[in-house]
């Protein structure tokens, strides 16, 4: 009798638990649901059935570490794990694009103090995430974007505040050795001293004729953690949510109301990279990008840009290069003895990181005309078939001695002069729909100017031209200068949140979103999908070669497919 109350008591404690979450019941409406179906995996169709009451999914774990972009630079990788159903499981993870602030003509040494602290930089990012990340996120929901990043931004704030602090402090010491010193007598004090005015003059009377450059916005050092942490959680959100991330998104923007239809934007492709170094003379071209037109499916318009760049490879081909006519004939004769074996692809010489052809022009047509004749070769009209926009990286090209844009080697040209030859570059080319950075976001004037003349025949877009996003979320006017449309990139300390905010402003000042790869990019493709999700107008994800470009077309040509599929293309 004793051993019958001992079992009963913890029986009745099971039947109470059971009871309180009401498995019985439960259990009872599984069976009666599913036997109607008799499912050929019972066993599987009960646990997807109990699985709608389990607990939401929660982060468990953040993890950082330092891999490499497509250009060989170091890079952040974050990885989500969260709790499911009792058991902790990787979700997903992102991998940041590297974007870089150094010009392509900067000098050596420049470049290697940019590789050294883009290093510390993502060493830092690494122990962002490891240490206060990770502890700080855990036990969120995936799905909460919002909650997220805004955790994440008051993280930020709290170490942009504590660097501030570090730098007064240095400087209050610095002016306590100063003074120190000032007592002894120095070289520069002695009468005299005023002859080392003398290099600055020239500079000065620059200065006055063309508003100076702005400061480079500083990028505090472990930033990247912020952005790859925020995208890496909206992936997660997606994962879980089983929906594809470009919906997710979608959804966010919208605020959980399901578009009935979506829109892909128009890819911006690179075809030729100008090189801006000797022998080749022209400067105002950095890249000439193509845009298939309108009615074609993203499919019809990759296919038709990929028949341009090999019609534009032959072009490009050296005279010596170039197989004779008796040596194609004998070639053609020996195929029939050989038709079994394929000839392998030509291999892509003078790639671009921006995954595009490489070439050197000595003035400003040439480009323009070498792409004529190869859409010509192959029945295509440009204007018609094929439109062309042109990043001239206006910012590159400044001579501040003299005040003026470096175009060709040795002309210079000033501002004002810059939109009379845009004016006519537009006017003989009326194929060129865009002009990204045609000027120095300081020039204010002349792109109102530039506006005024060009802003009904073709889009003048701002890329380095406008502002890091963080500052055209405080004041949308602030360093952005009249333009048709901006291009975003998805770097630093950047957010899902912020993303989706700013370009609804950019959506209700009637601006075009365009979402653009960074220098350094990853075979990470999120940024495809955040660009669907987003509703940009074009996507530049650069050419149609190397891997890490290549992956984001593939992805958008899927999600074209999927969207067809579903009938909810626009």
């Amino acid at each position: 009798q004793e051993q019958q109350q001992r079992l009963r008591g913890p029986r009745q404690q099971a039947a109470e638990y059971y009871r309180r979450h009401r498995v019985p019941q439960r259990v009872e409406e599984a069976l009666n649901a599913l036997f109607p179906q008799r499912p050929a995996d019972l066993y599987g169709e009960l646990a997807n059935y109990f699985s709608k009451f389990s607990k939401a999914p929660v982060i468990c774990k953040v993890v950082g570490r330092k891999v490499l972009d497509g250009v060989g630079q170091p890079t952040l990788e974050v990885e989500i794990y969260c709790t499911v159903k009792n058991y902790e499981k990787r979700i997903c993870s992102t991998v940041m694009s590297s974007h870089s602030q150094i010009p392509e003509n900067a000098l050596p040494e420049t470049t290697e103090a940019d590789e050294k602290e883009r290093k510390d930089f993502v060493n830092t990012a690494v122990e962002w995430v490891n240490e206060s990340l990770n502890v700080m996120l855990r036990d969120l929901k995936p799905t909460d974007q919002c909650k997220v990043d805004k955790m994440l931004g008051e993280y930020f704030t709290k170490k942009v505040a504590e660097k501030k602090e570090i730098q007064k402090q240095e400087e209050e010491e610095a002016e306590a050795t100063l003074a120190l010193t000032s007592c002894t007598p120095s070289a520069t004090a002695l009468p005299g001293g005023k002859k080392a005015a003398k290099p600055g003059k020239k500079v000065s009377v620059a200065e006055r004729t063309i508003p100076p450059a702005e400061p480079v916005e500083s990028v505090l050092c472990g930033s990247l953690a912020i952005g790859g942490t925020s995208l890496a959680v909206a992936k997660a959100g997606a994962t879980l949510s089983r929906i594809p991330l470009y919906l997710h998104i979608a959804l966010l923007k919208c605020n959980q109301d399901s578009p009935k239809e979506i829109s892909l934007p128009l890819p911006m492709v690179t075809l030729l990279n100008c090189e801006k170094m000797s022998p080749a003379k022209l400067k105002l071209v950095k890249e000439v990008v193509l845009i298939p037109p309108v009615q074609l499916s993203l499919k019809q318009g990759i296919e038709r840009v990929l028949d341009i760049q090999k019609e534009m490879m032959r072009l490009l081909e050296p005279p010596d290069k170039m197989p004779s006519p008796q040596l194609a004939d004998s070639k053609k004769g020996r195929a029939h003895h050989n038709t079994g074996k394929k000839a392998p692809p030509r291999a892509l010489k003078r790639i671009s990181h921006l995954g595009c052809l490489i070439t050197g022009c000595d003035n400003l047509e040439q480009p323009l005309l070498l792409m004529q004749t190869a859409c010509n070769n192959i029945g295509l009209e440009l204007g018609t078939d094929m439109y062309l926009a042109i990043n001239c990286a206006a910012h590159e090209l400044m001579d501040y001695v003299k005040g003026k844009y470096e175009i060709l080697t040795g002309t210079f040209k000033s501002p004002d002069e810059m939109v009379d030859i845009y004016v006519e570059l537009i006017n003989k080319f009326p194929f060129i729909i865009a002009l990204i950075d045609p000027l120095r976001k300081e020039d204010r004037q002349q792109w109102n100017n530039i506006c005024c003349a060009l802003g009904s025949k073709c889009y003048l877009i701002a890329e380095d031209a406008a502002t890091y996003i963080s500052k055209l979320k405080i004041d949308q006017n602030i360093n952005i200068p009249t333009c048709s449309g901006v291009v975003l990139k998805y770097i630093n300390q950047t957010t899902v949140s912020d993303l989706i905010e700013l370009t609804g402003l950019l959506d209700g000042q009637r601006h075009i979103t365009i979402l653009g790869s960074p220098d350094g990019e990853s075979s990470d493709d999120s940024l495809v999908d955040l660009a669907v999700g987003l509703g940009a107008r074009f996507i530049k994800l650069g050419g149609l070669s190397r891997g890490e470009r290549v992956t984001k077309y593939n992805r958008l040509l899927a999600i074209e497919e999927e969207l067809a599929k579903n009938r909810t293309l626009r």
